[in-house]
């Protein structure tokens, strides 16, 4: 878990640089994603690296926590109120203060140990795969509402793995059978190594710069946005709806709507 926790850590702390210095107004721009601003977004993640935490150190805490926040209508929105209504210090002391603690919590797990969630229960490994994949989606939003280039890592290495793994997920998610048609995986990493998933002798195929299918993934770019290549009706499909994000079917940006210039 060493590792793993490190680069949740480095990821954390990249997208802790960029918001740290903005100004009041800035905190308050809308960002691309469902008119969420950019405290939102930071509150967002301080919420659920907190029900992570708990989920990883206190199990009965953690469902107590889910269990009011599904008890009404109106409960999950209630939830996480006072930390979009409060100052943008009170939601960036938050979420340096739960994400550090969910760190640590899961640095002390195996890699195997099953945590319970709002779904199924996940390993700690996953855990922490997921909430990489998270910093980094929300932080792409900010960065797009910044006019800024982050400067990929390795470490979308993780976000490439849940966005292949969520294969399956993406089409029961909407209510499609899921293929059995195979797709190859092959992603140009920032250090330039290549990522493989899937058999070599599979007909179709997804290939191109990790980063541009990350965004895909998570739904912050549309395929035809990026330098993809997708080969077979099965592929082609799933890069359009792909989703490495738990919840209901989400649209991603149409062509043309999250290109940065």
């Amino acid at each position: 878990m060493k590792d793993i926790c490190r680069d949740l850590h480095d990821e954390q702390e990249a997208l802790d640089a960029i918001v740290a210095p903005l100004s009041e107004a800035q905190w308050d721009l809308l960002t691309p994603f469902i008119g969420w601003t950019i405290k939102y977004e930071i509150a967002h993640l301080g919420f659920w690296d907190m029900a992570a935490k708990l989920a990883a150190t206190d199990e009965a805490a953690f469902k107590d926590l889910i269990a009011s926040m599904f008890a009404s209508e109106d409960a999950y929105d209630e939830s996480q109120r006072p930390l979009r209504e409060g100052t943008p210090a009170h939601a960036l002391g938050y979420w340096r203060r739960e994400r550090n603690a969910l760190v640590d919590a899961l640095a002390a797990c195996g890699p195997k140990d099953r945590i319970p969630w709002v779904g199924p229960t996940m390993s700690a490994r996953s855990k922490a795969t997921a909430r990489i994949m998270e910093t980094w989606a929300h932080g792409q939003d900010v960065a797009d509402t910044l006019g800024i280039e982050r400067e990929p890592t390795d470490r979308l290495r993780h976000v490439a793995h849940i966005g292949v793994t969520t294969f399956g997920w993406s089409h029961v998610n909407r209510g499609q059978e899921v293929p059995d048609t195979p797709v190859r995986v092959e992603l140009t990493g920032p250090s330039g190594d290549l990522w493989t998933w899937g058999s070599e002798d599979a007909t179709q195929s997804v290939r191109g710069p990790a980063e541009d299918f990350c965004l895909v993934v998570v739904q912050r770019r549309h395929v035809e946005d990026t330098s993809l290549d997708v080969s077979g009706d099965t592929a082609q499909n799933w890069m359009l709806i792909a989703q490495a994000f738990a919840g209901p079917p989400v649209s991603g940006p149409k062509p043309g709507e999250r290109v940065v210039k």
